[in-house]
């Protein structure tokens, strides 16, 4: 228990500009009860606890899940303390957490996360709310997956008209390209894009995700459920494209929208100067890009693979899009390779067609070549029902002056 004093001490302490380790470490106390004493309003006084109390013997269990999230509920803590052999009600426990919590969320709300150059990248989808021409009067939502170094400030952001795994991995790795190299991590949450569904154990990615980071040997941090601080860089960035990015744009097409972007980033993002930083987040950004690995060479497929049965009428469909190939394969099992901003279709390793994608819903996007091929076909097929194709006569007579007897 520490008296009046040492409160006067810690508080006049910190006003002088002393930080919680070197306070703690002058007065051998934690840095957690440093931030609980210059949190506290009021000096503290002695309170003598209730004999017998059935806490007294996990208090340091306690203090261990406040350490780890001071805003884990009293029924979380009551269920793990149980395990440890605490037979009590969860009314005295409450009572208890009621006096110990505000100190160790005081000790959260003084720690500063710093991070080396290259070590970390943080990473969330960031939803536009624009809305993007797509062609033949319809329109799509831009989601924008946005990728931070928190220790420059420096981000980079590619949009895509979905969140599925198919968008994340190109995107992901054109941000990765934007900045330049490969952090040492990155962090990201448990998006359905990028982490496989909880069933009580460990995360794990999705597997192309996964295929992804292994290629890039980067390590991947997945935050708890519902730890949105966990990237707390990436959130702020996320609401400063909102506020300082949209604002009076208007984007005829999403590599407009990409362009205005990239552009904007160099020109402004990267110009400003965060207090933390001894320069302009563009200059922090080129000395921490030297300590990215570099990407490897040639950059790793992140196309999805597909195979679909080829329609009677000579289509192929992905997404809710109908594409052409030649005709004359209807029922046919062809490949497909999905990127971005194309569809190519293979057969047996053959290349039968190659499409810009398509996101206008139920589009069909039809190539002139193969449309030309299909009306002949359909053309050939209602001569041969109308009626017999017309043979002319064989003329016998020249089969005699073949052999001589004419």
């Amino acid at each position: 228990m520490y008296d009046v004093q040492d409160w006067v001490e810690v508080r006049r302490l910190s006003r002088d500009g002393w930080t919680n380790a070197a306070i703690a470490e002058k007065f051998g106390m934690s840095r957690n009860t440093v931030a609980g004493l210059i949190a506290t309003e009021r000096p503290p006084h002695y309170e003598r606890a209730p004999a017998g109390s059935m806490l007294d013997g996990f208090a340091d269990a306690i203090a261990a899940m406040l350490d780890e999230d001071p805003k884990a509920p009293a029924t979380v803590i009551a269920e793990r303390l149980r395990a440890l052999g605490y037979a009590g009600g969860i009314t005295i426990l409450k009572d208890r957490l009621a006096q110990l919590r505000p100190a160790f969320l005081a000790a959260r709300s003084y720690q500063r996360t710093t991070y080396l150059p290259g070590e970390l990248a943080q990473l969330d989808w960031w939803e536009t709310g624009i809305e993007i021409p797509v062609g033949k009067g319809a329109s799509r939502q831009a989601f924008g997956l946005v990728t931070s170094l928190p220790h420059s400030a420096a981000h980079s952001c590619v949009f895509t008209f979905s969140k599925t795994t198919a968008d994340f991995c190109p995107a992901f790795l054109g941000c990765l390209q934007r900045l330049g190299g490969v952090p040492i991590a990155a962090v990201l949450d448990n998006d359905t894009a990028m982490v496989k569904p909880r069933r009580g154990g460990p995360a794990s990615l999705v597997d192309d995700v996964a295929a992804l980071f292994g290629a890039l040997s980067l390590r991947p941090v997945v935050l708890r459920p519902r730890f949105p601080e966990g990237k707390g860089q990436d959130e702020r960035m996320i609401r400063y494209l909102q506020t300082s990015f949209v604002p009076l744009r208007r984007f005829s097409s999403i590599e407009d929208l990409q362009l205005q972007h990239d552009s904007w980033a160099r020109t402004v993002a990267f110009e400003r100067r965060p207090r933390r930083l001894a320069g302009t987040v563009g200059e922090s950004w080129r000395v921490e890009r030297g300590f990215l690995a570099a990407l490897p060479d040639p950059l790793p497929s992140t196309e999805r693979h597909l195979e679909v049965r080829v329609s009677k009428d000579g289509f192929i469909r992905s997404g809710d899009v109908d594409y052409s190939v030649p005709p004359g394969l209807s029922g046919r099992r062809v490949q497909l390779s999905v990127s971005l901003r194309e569809v190519t279709v293979f057969l047996d390793g053959a290349e039968l067609a190659r499409h810009s994608r398509s996101y206008v819903p139920a589009d069909v996007v039809l190539d002139p070549v193969h449309a030309r091929a299909l009306r002949l076909a359909r053309a050939a097929r209602a001569r041969l029902q109308d009626a017999d194709p017309e043979v002319p006569g064989v003329n016998l007579a020249r089969y005699d002056e073949a052999v001589g007897l004419a």
